[in-house]
């Protein structure tokens, strides 16, 4: 049976443990429990546990969640899946973080729905840095033109990149991809304008968060490890 507190407390210890010699504290990793196929009960439980972060990939399924938890004040909803052009609007105004954004088209979207009155929404641009055909993302030679896009849309704030390495990527790979996309969050933050709010770098999930917290991981998004298979 899964055992959701005890899953989340082991995952806590293990980024302290991955943070050792990094330099940084654990109130500098941010994990997102990734709900994406379990209940709002499985989600609840870890609220009740103290986690506030949480992801879903699918619209309909994280607003029928939302309606559900609606008691829950202060949770904080991360949008990691990959986003139609027709659900921009919902996603802009039920979610505080949007971490796919893989073109300025849907950047600007997101900024033309996003209500007067709420803060900006906090966005992260999806890097394809395996150059997969398959997979969303822009090129990481694109990343300080988006930027800088994005710096003008003022129902957004770029808060910073995320990616998605392809299967089956071996350690050393997966090492070489994670110090990548840390240089290329500073060279973005150093050629873009007006971007003193860029210092997320999204990465990481169940089988490699660990790997990615010591090379520069400020977010994580881990599902299987805290509620089981879904």
């Amino acid at each position: 049976m899964i055992n959701i507190p005890v899953n989340l407390a082991s995952i806590y210890n293990r980024i302290d443990l991955a943070l050792e010699g990094t330099g940084r504290s654990p109130k500098d990793v941010i994990l997102v429990a990734a709900s994406k196929g379990q209940s709002s009960g499985a989600i609840r439980i870890a609220y009740d546990c103290g986690q506030r972060h949480f992801g879903e990939n699918y619209l309909q399924e994280a607003l029928e969640k939302q309606e559900e938890l609606s008691d829950l004040s202060d949770i904080c909803w991360h949008f990691i899946g990959p986003i139609q052009s027709n659900k921009t609007g919902k996603i802009s105004n039920n979610f505080d973080w949007v971490h796919t954004i893989d073109r300025a088209k849907i950047a600007k979207r997101l900024n033309m729905s996003r209500e007067d009155g709420k803060p900006p929404l906090n966005v992260c641009i999806q890097v394809n840095i395996s150059e997969e055909a398959t997979k969303s993302g822009i090129s990481i030679y694109e990343c300080t033109e988006v930027a800088n896009i994005i710096s003008t849309f003022p129902s957004l704030c770029l808060r910073g990149l995320m990616t998605m390495p392809k299967n089956n990527t071996t350690k050393e790979e997966y090492k070489e991809i994670c110090q990548t996309m840390a240089k290329i969050l500073l060279k973005t933050k150093s050629e873009a304008s007006q971007l003193t709010t860029l210092n997320t770098l999204s990465m990481g999930m169940s089988s490699d968060f660990e790997s990615a917290i010591k090379d520069g991981a400020t977010m994580v998004r881990i599902g299987s490890a805290i509620f089981g298979p879904r």
